[in-house]
């Protein structure tokens, strides 16, 4: 039983740190040879989950070598255009200037049917209303409309807004500070604590979420009180 346990966390990991070197993709952002090197991995590593017979060394090393495999493709085709081209294909365009590419469609085997899906899950009822529709390599839609049937912008309306987006950082993450954060602001625990009445709170354990911006304003929402059994 420990055996097993041991044999699965040491697989588990391994898997996970190797998938962490491909970069971050979910998974309907896989190109075709990282799908297949996910599926393969995922097989190579059951067997010596399940047979004990099988040296743990026998499941490591192909899932090393396909790794290994898969990072000097990736810079391979970094460092070479038409490789990459082979690799992982090119995008297609399947609508242009509001017509659509039937033959593009064809050598794809896109159905009609699925890009009417991908626009209506996108808010285009019509192919009218689409200027250009890509098919990215990932199989993901890329979109876009025509400037007649997209809302106005401020700088079409001449609009002279003034730009105060700004980027959030977590101070408190469920009860737990985080310490960087706030040195990355020039803040220290002492405030942090000294300025929690403020928000009806006491301890930062009392906190679910704390950010603060480039501006320096401040979200703090208070954990939910359980009710009492």
């Amino acid at each position: 039983m420990i055996t097993a346990l041991v044999r699965t966390l040491i697989l588990y990991f391994f898997i996970m740190i190797g998938l962490r070197l491909m970069g971050k993709r979910q998974i309907g952002e896989l190109e075709p040879g990282e799908l297949v090197l996910t599926m393969m991995i995922s097989d190579l590593a059951t067997v010596p989950m399940q047979d004990f017979g099988i040296p743990l060394l026998s499941g490591i090393i192909p899932i090393l070598t396909l790794l290994s495999a898969s990072m000097i493709l990736s810079q391979l085709s970094l460092r070479n255009l038409r490789f990459r081209k082979l690799l992982c294909g090119t995008p297609a365009v399947l609508i242009r200037d509001g017509v659509l590419q039937q033959s593009a469609m064809k050598k794809n085997r896109y159905t009609l049917d699925e890009l009417l899906e991908e626009l209506r899950g996108q808010g285009f009822s019509s192919i009218e209303a689409v200027k250009y529709a890509v098919l990215e390599n990932s199989g993901q839609l890329s979109v876009f409309p025509w400037n007649r049937v997209q809302p106005p912008t401020a700088a079409q309306l001449n609009l002279k807004l003034k730009d105060d987006v700004t980027l959030p950082v977590i101070l408190i993450n469920d009860g737990r500070i985080l310490s960087k954060n706030l040195e990355a602001h020039g803040r220290d625990e002492a405030w942090l604590r000294q300025i929690l009445p403020r928000y009806h709170v006491t301890s930062p354990a009392d906190v679910f979420l704390m950010t603060i911006d480039e501006q320096g304003n401040i979200l703090c929402i208070p954990k939910e009180q359980e009710a009492d059994a």
